[in-house]
């Protein structure tokens, strides 16, 4: 993944550094501009460049590597809050392992949904999708699309049926055919429609207790280019479910990557996997220790 303004703030440390011989406050009103301009919120950008201030203070970090490295440490120690590993999707003991997909129209949804279905069946697992967005026109049938192209089940209802009743047929077909995974295409809904997001709180009821768990998995869809919308986006989300991480969609030459952060920093959600293109391999699972290697190279 390459994004010029992560790609600049490298080159600008270089020039900084390199030109003057020293680390100085003008460098890090360089570098807050930049950030920001990167999609990085304020909260963010100020509590990474706190921790570079500290460190050149303490360290006496002089030199562009060692300047760059520990930047490279505290956006990996963001993304991750200490815990690797709450980077990797969930996988259920006892089949069929749930997933639930929300998010508002226009996110890239239903594509996402195909994405992972396609990387779980490369690893030979048997998937059964859930039409459960009901509401909105033609969505049963762009799921169904899907379905057909991937070689997948589908269990649907009607136009406007009640989606916790998909959700609820899914996982008993799942475990009839012994399939790996259900992932659920819930409604998809404006987050500030507050019937709508009640019939989510209704679906992850309906499901836990066919399950005799909760969902292994909530995801929310979440387009890279949308910055602090997003973010507002998932603090409305949040009230309503208990979100277990994120998919980031369109992460791709057009983002400007600093969403991510943002993300980390203020939802302290961890993104579990990135769409970086329209074709249905271009879904990986989200190593923040690459992702920041790769911004910053």
């Amino acid at each position: 993944m390459q994004f010029s303004l992560f790609n600049n703030i490298r080159r600008k440390i270089e020039q900084v550094v390199t030109g003057r011989g020293k680390v100085d406050e003008d460098l890090f009103e360089e570098l807050e501009v930049m950030m920001i301009q990167a999609d990085l919120s304020v909260h963010a950008t100020t509590r990474i460049l706190n921790e570079l201030k500290e460190a050149v203070q303490e360290n006496r970090l002089a030199t562009v590597n060692e300047v760059v490295a520990h930047l490279k440490s505290s956006l990996v120690a963001l993304l991750s809050g200490g815990e690797p590993t709450k980077s990797v999707l969930a996988v259920a003991e006892t089949s069929p392992t749930l997933y639930l997909v929300v998010g508002v129209n226009g996110v890239g949804k239903t594509t996402s949904i195909a994405k992972l279905t396609n990387m779980l069946q490369n690893r030979d697992k048997r998937v059964v999708l859930a039409a459960a967005d009901t509401f909105r026109a033609a969505a049963i049938d762009q799921l169904q699309i899907w379905a057909d192209r991937l070689n997948t089940d589908l269990v649907k209802h009607r136009d406007g049926a009640d989606p916790s009743a998909v959700v609820f047929d899914a996982v008993k077909a799942a475990r009839a055919r012994g399939a790996d995974f259900v992932i659920a295409d819930t409604a998809g809904r404006l987050h500030n429609r507050t019937n709508l997001m009640e019939e989510l709180k209704k679906i992850n009821r309906i499901a836990e207790r066919e399950l005799g768990r909760p969902a292994d998995e909530v995801l929310l869809v979440v387009d890279a280019n949308t910055g602090q919308n997003g973010i507002n986006q998932a603090r409305q989300f949040m009230q309503a479910i208990p979100l277990s991480g994120i998919i980031l969609t369109k992460l791709d030459s057009t983002a400007k990557g600093g969403i991510v952060f943002s993300i980390a920093d203020e939802l302290h959600l961890p993104i579990k996997l990135v769409g970086t293109g329209e074709q249905v391999d271009k879904m990986t699972t989200f190593d923040p220790s690459k992702f920041v290697d790769s911004l910053l190279q």
